[in-house]
């Protein structure tokens, strides 16, 4: 005899079906990809979307020294970081951050947008951010994933 059965399913991260994408961040908004990429990691684009499991992609962004800020971010915009010392606060502006580590500016807004826990911690090492189109990951087989079609 076979019955229906209405149990709701929940994946966990051994069940998800994680894919490779790799995303150009050419010409892009900071925030705008920021967003849709956290979203793409989380796995909310997913009918299977867990909210307490790892059940996104992994995502390769190439071309991260490439993206548009809007307005005066690039002189205005700065980050802050506290040595633990007495004193020791830092300022960073986006203008330096491109000249040493342009692929942070992503990892920065991207981990912004993550749960702050041991879930968005681990959510976070499924993101690669590149500069220029080389990456190390070809074995993966990444699809190209248009950032633009997602809503």
């Amino acid at each position: 005899m076979e019955t229906l059965s209405y149990k709701t399913v929940s994946v966990n991260k051994e069940r998800a079906d994680k894919k490779w994408f790799i995303v150009d961040a050419t010409d892009k908004h900071v925030g705008r990809l920021a967003s849709t990429v956290a979203k793409v990691i989380r796995g909310k684009y997913k009918t299977s979307y867990t909210p307490h499991a790892d059940c996104g992609d992994n995502i390769i962004i190439i071309n991260s020294e490439k993206i548009s800020l809007s307005g005066n971010k690039v002189k205005d915009k700065t980050y802050t970081r506290y040595t633990g010392y007495p004193g020791g606060q830092r300022f960073t502006t986006v203008e330096e951050l491109l000249k040493k580590h342009p692929e942070r500016i992503l990892e920065k807004a991207i981990r912004g947008m993550l749960p702050k826990n041991a879930l968005g911690r681990a959510l976070f090492r499924n993101l690669r951010v590149c500069v220029g189109t080389e990456h190390n990951l070809q074995a993966q087989n990444p699809e190209v994933l248009n950032i633009d079609s997602l809503k």
